[in-house]
């Protein structure tokens, strides 16, 4: 495993944001549509491979971890404009959660 500098994963912008919207890409078995609010008034939208895992009813509402100054990326015609960041078991994503929910606001930094 490649090992990086504190500075370089200082650089990485990593925040709490809370998905606001969640639809199934048409023709994409692993692929979700989301809106993703990341604080500050800034809503992204996020093409996430998770629809194995979660359904759309039961995300919108929840808080994830976005990683937000990725490039963004056309995915299935759609752009991402961030990434979630999920534990890979078996090949499915496990999104990975906010604990104490109620008191970590929207756009808290990831540190």
């Amino acid at each position: 495993m490649e090992k990086i500098s504190y500075d370089y994963f200082s650089r990485l912008d990593i925040r709490v944001g809370k998905v606001i919207e969640a639809s199934r890409i048409e023709r994409a078995r692993k692929l979700l549509l989301l809106k993703v609010d990341i604080g500050g008034g800034e809503v992204r939208q996020i093409v996430a491979g998770i629809a194995e895992t979660y359904s759309p009813e039961e995300l919108v509402g929840r808080k994830v971890i976005v990683l937000a100054n990725i490039e963004p990326r056309k995915i299935f015609g759609y752009e991402s404009q961030g990434m979630l960041l999920a534990a890979d078991v078996e090949g499915k994503a496990y999104l990975l959660k906010v604990d104490k929910e109620d008191q970590v606001p929207v756009g808290a930094r990831v540190r």
